[in-house]
């Protein structure tokens, strides 16, 4: 029998914002030195790996992180792979904000000016549609927030599951099915043993950005 096909997720590298802890939506910020060397990482870690197609976020830090993986070549852009639009909240940490606004939940409550819960979960679900459309395996490089909703979504979860899955940067993830594609999987998550650490982001931060 054929082996089903897999998709794999990569989230950009390290940013300046990655360290201090600020969400960084749409800002087109670039990566930092050790960003740049673990996006090299992941060449090292996908050498080998032949993929269908590749998609990428439009953002830089997406698309640097994709070019020093070795990908850039054959890269389609995709919007759909924004990172969550954060509104109001765009460069703002998590523990600032709920000072202002207790129990804030970005994966219930969404981003005043931004991004609702509803309309992430509607661009991941057009995303998983195509992805589930290929046959092939398919490499996507995106945003933290935004690949963790494309996983719960993947699962046929809730958009706001997606608070259970920590993301790192420069991380690497597979999606794909059990038995038939009538079951999907996820058969890795935040793989990071390539990541070179020598900063960490405030706990509250970490996964998040």
């Amino acid at each position: 029998m054929a082996s089903l096909p897999e998709v794999y997720l990569a989230r950009h590298g390290e940013t300046a914002w990655t360290i201090t802890g600020q969400h960084t939506g749409r800002t087109d910020i670039r990566l930092t030195a050790r960003g740049e060397q673990n996006a090299l990482s992941l060449c090292l870690r996908l050498q080998g790996a032949t993929f269908t197609r590749v998609l990428v976020s439009p953002l830089t830090r997406a698309r640097r992180t994709c070019e020093l993986a070795g990908f850039g070549g054959q890269a389609e852009i995709d919007p759909d792979l924004l990172e969550w639009d954060y509104g109001q909240y765009e460069g703002r940490r998590t523990a600032d904000i709920r000072q202002e606004r207790p129990g804030w939940d970005l994966f219930r409550d969404g981003c005043p000016g931004g991004e609702s819960v509803e309309a992430v979960r509607t661009r991941a679900d057009r995303v998983r549609a195509r992805l589930r459309a290929v046959d092939g395996n398919v490499l996507v490089f995106s945003h933290g927030h935004f690949l963790r909703v494309l996983a719960a979504r993947w699962l046929d979860l809730p958009a706001g599951d997606a608070r259970h899955f920590v993301l790192s940067t420069a991380a690497l993830s597979i999606l794909g099915y059990e038995h038939t594609r009538d079951e999907p999987a996820m058969r890795l998550w935040n793989d990071a043993r390539h990541v070179v650490e020598a900063h960490r982001a405030p706990m509250e931060a970490r996964g998040n950005l």
